[in-house]
């Protein structure tokens, strides 16, 4: 008989997992509502799709995926049944994927599986909206936790956008001094080289250098290439399999400047995740977990369990985000604000603001100072190429 894995809310609000076996996934989800359970998801054990999940939500259009929910919730507030909604829906989205993902949960839900475990089975959508779907379905206010899902998702994606549009014009003069350096080094240093033949002067030290790195860079620049691109490979790989991930992550998060900043913007989305799942009727142990499952950092992933474990004995959220040493000290004040007054949501939405907003203004006073580091640089490198390219030619103009 095949064994099923079900993820369940149980009377006190708290997630719990179970495997059982049952005839099918049918069998098995019904054997726990009939003992008064809110089932989340079943999962056949070892089903393919659970293993690669992160992979599939990865691969997810989110501003699609927004729009559609904007639609979505359109539809639902005018008073069109949801399977109708979706069969709509489906129909009009621009991106292939969502459509057909959207079509598959339509023809979940017509057959009586619940809109929350529809969107969770295949892994294929954030575990954040899994679970506001849950809370929506639970608390008959499925148009209210939509419309938070759709702000959050707004302001994240808005913030992301801001910081890469940031980081456009520096990597512009980053791919500019490159090129400009191979072009000397490649092109300009081998064709002074070939008149310093000519000439019966002994050359400096630093035209020499300079001579021998254009020769060697030209006599060897297949090999060089074949290196830089399997390097470059190699590096690509590693991150998108993430198995680089987690000590990269450990450097990060030791460096001096930029570490603080990247742990600051991961508490920001974190504290929006939670402020999202607990607006929405989500207990705290099983917010914890969501937001968990839907970080993209692995070191962060790791301290959200133990947190989790922490505040399942029973123990204050704040008390156990200052026993893992990586929250900032003023997040865990803030957080301890919220839980001693009752308004932990609205706390973590305020931590989230001022930390984007810390995050935002020092990104930009860091490029600010990069830019004109980077032509500093620039100008250093061309002024020792000109400066050992011509000095020969200075020296032998003065012995006449």
């Amino acid at each position: 008989m095949p064994q099923f894995t079900v993820k369940y809310v149980d009377v006190r609000g708290s997630a719990r997992e179970e495997s059982v076996s049952a005839e099918s996934e049918r069998a098995a989800r019904r054997r726990f509502e009939g003992r008064g359970l809110l089932v989340r998801n079943v999962t056949e054990r070892g089903d393919p799709a659970q293993g690669t999940a992160r992979n599939k939500v990865r691969g997810l259009d989110l501003e699609q995926f927004v729009v559609f929910n904007e639609q979505f919730l359109a539809l639902i507030r005018a008073g069109m049944p949801i399977p109708q909604s979706l069969e709509l829906l489906s129909g009009n989205l621009r991106s292939k994927v969502l459509a057909g993902r959207i079509a598959a949960v339509r023809d979940e839900v017509k057959v009586g599986v619940p809109l929350s475990d529809a969107f969770a089975k295949g892994g294929h959508f954030p575990a954040i909206y899994v679970t506001s779907l849950l809370a929506g379905e639970r608390s008959g206010a499925l148009d209210s936790v939509l419309e938070r899902y759709v702000t959050y998702q707004k302001l994240a994606l808005a913030i992301r956008k801001k910081l890469l549009v940031s980081l456009i014009y520096p990597a512009v003069l980053v791919v500019l001094v490159a090129v400009l350096v191979v072009f000397l080094v490649t092109y300009v240093v081998p064709e002074f080289s070939q008149l310093y033949e000519t000439m019966d002067a002994e050359l400096p030290g630093s035209t020499q250098l300079l001579v021998a790195l254009g020769g060697a860079s030209r006599d060897h620049a297949a090999p060089l290439l074949a290196g830089i691109a399997a390097i470059a490979g190699a590096a690509f790989w590693l991150l998108r399999s993430g198995a680089a991930s987690a000590p990269l992550e450990r450097v990060t998060f030791r460096a001096p400047v930029v570490g603080k900043l990247w742990i600051r913007y991961q508490v920001a989305q974190l504290s929006r995740l939670l402020s999202t799942l607990l607006a929405g009727g989500i207990p705290l142990v099983r917010a914890l977990e969501t937001a968990g499952e839907s970080m993209g950092s692995g070191l962060l992933r790791g301290t959200l369990a133990s947190v989790r474990h922490r505040v399942r004995e029973g123990q204050p959220l704040a008390a156990s985000m200052l026993k893992t040493g990586i929250f900032p000290s003023l997040a865990i004040e803030m957080v301890r604000v919220g839980e001693t007054t009752g308004a932990l949501p609205q706390m973590l939405t305020s931590v989230a603001e001022f930390f984007d907003e810390e995050v935002q203004t020092k990104t930009m006073a860091l490029l600010n100072l990069v830019e004109p580091a980077i032509m500093i640089f620039m100008g250093i490198f061309v002024a020792f190429v000109l400066i050992s390219l011509y000095l020969p030619i200075f020296s032998l103009a003065g012995q006449f």
